[in-house]
C-alpha cells in the first residue's frame, strides 16, 4: 500500500517547547555514583564528572534535567548534602546508603557544564513546606537569610536561579515514602507553594497528579492558583518485580493512544478553566519501568541477592532494541502534537538503568533511544504543521495482556523551522518486516531531500560494548519532485528534511 501524504505548511498547530526533550536522573543504582559522578574514574574531570557522558548529553542538547528523584527524594534532606560536613544516610526508598557526596551544588555545577536548566524535585514525603522553601532560599536568594549565606560560604557567591521546582514525586502511591491522601496532598502543596513563591515569586511550580479525577480536582481546587505545571508520569511495560520484557509486537501495542494521559489531563484543566494557566510536565516517562524487586512491596527482600543484585539486570544492553527506539519516537511525536498543553517531558533516566546512555569503566554505549533524541533534537523543526493522508496502513498485534489490537503502521509528524526555510518530517514505520512507501505532496519542488534514520538489521538490534547495530544513517534522495515517492524501512525511525 502506498500512502499519499499532504502537507500544509501554512496551517500551524503550534511551536513546541524544547523542554519536551528533557531528561531525569535519580539516586538509584548506577545513575549518579558510578555513573555521571565518578571522581575515581580516569575519564572524570576535576569536579568528578564523567566527560564522555557529559559530551553525549551535550550532543542531544538536554534542555532540562530533573533531580534528585523519583522515589529517592521522599526521604532526602538536602541540607545534609551541602557544605564540608556531608552526612551519609540510609536511603529508605531504595535501601542503600547514600554518601551525600553528590548534592545540590554538584547538581547545579553539572547542569552548567551540560548547559541545561535545573529542575529540582522536593521532599514532600518526610519533608515539610519549610524545608522546601529553605531549598529555594539556598538556590535563589542573593544574600538574604541563613541559607543564601550558607551557599556563599560554600563558595557559590552568585544565586543559582533555579526556575523549575516540583513539589514531591508520586505521593499518591502506596509505594512512596510519605504517601498522602488527596486531602492531605492538596493542603501540603498549597502551603509549600505559598512559602516557595514567597521566597521567589518567579519560581515555576509543579505538583504530582495522575489519571484520577478526585485526586486532581482536589489538587487543582486547592492549589491551581499557585501552580504553573501539573506533573504526570507513566511507564508502559511494568516490570518492577519480574524482568519479563514485552516483545517488539507488544511494545508496538503500547503506542496505541500513547498520549491518553495528556488527553485526560487536558480535559480536566479545560473543565476547570486552567488550561491557559497550567501546562503539563510529563516529567517521568519511559517504555519500561525500572526493575527493582522486593522493595516497593509489603514483604521486603531480606538478602541483598533478592532485592539489590537484581537491579544489575537493568544494565543488560540487549534489552534496549528498536522496540524501545520506536516507542520513544512515537511518544516524542505525540508530545510535539500536544505542544499547546505539554511544555516539558523528562525521559527516565538519562544514564544507566533504562537510560539512553550506558556507562562502564572504559567508556559509554549509546543505546537505540539515544539516537532517537539525536534525530528529534538535531534534525526536526520546532513548529508543528498540518499533515493529512486519506488512509494509513494498519497491522494487527497482540498486547502483553493478550488483547488483539489493530494499529496504524506509519506515524508521521510534520514540522518546519521558525528561524529558517524548509520542512522536516518524522516518519516512523512500526512494521517489524515490511517497508512502506509514501508519496509526498508539498510545495518544495527543486529543494534538496535528505533522510536521516535508524533501523538496525532486525527489530531486536541493539548496541553494546564493541557492538553498534543501531546508528544514524543518511540517504541523499536528490531534489524534490511533485508527489515524490520515498521508501521507509521496516522497524525504523526517520527524519526527512526538505531544505
Amino acid at each position: 500500500m502506498k500512502m499519499n501524504i499532504q502537507v500544509n505548511e501554512k496551517r500551524i498547530y503550534g511551536k513546541r517547547n524544547q523542554m519536551i526533550y528533557g531528561h531525569f536522573i535519580e539516586h538509584f543504582h548506577r545513575q549518579i555514583y558510578d555513573g555521571i559522578y565518578d571522581p575515581e574514574s580516569p575519564l572524570a574531570d576535576e569536579d568528578g564528572f564523567r566527560t564522555d557522558i557529559m559530551e553525549a548529553m551535550k550532543r542531544i542538547q538536554i534542555p532540562i534535567l530533573r533531580w534528585p528523584g523519583g522515589c529517592f527524594v521522599s526521604s532526602y534532606h538536602w541540607k545534609d548534602a551541602v557544605g564540608d560536613e556531608r552526612k551519609p544516610f540510609f536511603d529508605k526508598a531504595w535501601r542503600v546508603e547514600d554518601p551525600n557526596t553528590f548534592g545540590t551544588d554538584e547538581y547545579i555545577k553539572m547542569c552548567k557544564k551540560i548547559g541545561c536548566e535545573p529542575y529540582i524535585c522536593t521532599n514532600a514525603g518526610t519533608g515539610t513546606a519549610e524545608e522546601m522553601s529553605d531549598w529555594v532560599e539556598y538556590c535563589n536568594l542573593e544574600n538574604e537569610g541563613q541559607y543564601a549565606k550558607w551557599r556563599i560560604q560554600n563558595g557559590y557567591v552568585e544565586p543559582y536561579n533555579v526556575k523549575y521546582w516540583s513539589i514531591g514525586n508520586e505521593n499518591y502511591g502506596f509505594w512512596e515514602i510519605g504517601a498522602k491522601s488527596a486531602e492531605e496532598w492538596g493542603r501540603l502543596v498549597r502551603e509549600a507553594a505559598k512559602m516557595m513563591k514567597h521566597v521567589d515569586p518567579q519560581a515555576e511550580l509543579s505538583a504530582a497528579a495522575l489519571s484520577d479525577v478526585d485526586w486532581n480536582v482536589n489538587l487543582l481546587k486547592n492549589c491551581g492558583e499557585f501552580l504553573d505545571w501539573i506533573s504526570i508520569h507513566e511507564y508502559w511495560d511494568m516490570v518492577p518485580e519480574k524482568n519479563d520484557l514485552a516483545t517488539y509486537e507488544q511494545c508496538m501495542a503500547y503506542t496505541v493512544r500513547i498520549d491518553h494521559a495528556v488527553d485526560e489531563m487536558r480535559g480536566l484543566l479545560k473543565a476547570m478553566k486552567l488550561d491557559k494557566k497550567i501546562k503539563i510536565a510529563f516529567d517521568e516517562w519511559n517504555l519500561r519501568s525500572w526493575h527493582h524487586p522486593n522493595v516497593h512491596t509489603i514483604k521486603q527482600g531480606i538478602d541483598k541477592k533478592d532485592y539489590l543484585d537484581p537491579r544489575d539486570k537493568n544494565d543488560d544492553n540487549s534489552q534496549y532494541t528498536m522496540a524501545d527506539a520506536i516507542f520513544t519516537a512515537s511518544f516524542l511525536s505525540a508530545m510535539n502534537r500536544n505542544c499547546d498543553i505539554v511544555g516539558m517531558a523528562n525521559f527516565a533516566p538519562i544514564v544507566n538503568t533504562r537510560g539512553c546512555i550506558y556507562s562502564y569503566s572504559e567508556g559509554i554505549v549509546l543505546r537505540s533511544t539515544y539516537h532517537v533524541f539525536d534525530l528529534y533534537v538535531n534534525y526536526l523543526g520546532d513548529t508543528i504543521i498540518d499533515i493529512w493522508s486519506e488512509e494509513f496502513p494498519t497491522m494487527k498485534v497482540t498486547h502483553k495482556n493478550g488483547t488483539e489490537m489493530e494499529l496504524e503502521t506509519i506515524d508521521i509528524l510534520a514540522t518546519k523551522w521558525s528561524d529558517k526555510p524548509g520542512l522536516a518530517l518524522s516518519v516512523i514505520n512500526k512494521h517489524p518486516v515490511e517497508s512502506q512507501k509514501i508519496n509526498l505532496s508539498i510545495s518544495c519542488e527543486g529543494k534538496k531531500v535528505d533522510l536521516y534514520g535508524i533501523s538496525g538489521e532486525t527489530p531486536d538490534s541493539y548496541n553494546d560494548v564493541n557492538k553498534n547495530e543501531v546508528t544514524i544513517f543518511k540517504e541523499d534522495l536528490g531534489d524534490f519532485k511533485s508527489n515524490m515517492e520515498i521508501e521507509i524501512k521496516p522497524h525504523s525511525v526517520n527524519i526527512i528534511q526538505v531544505i
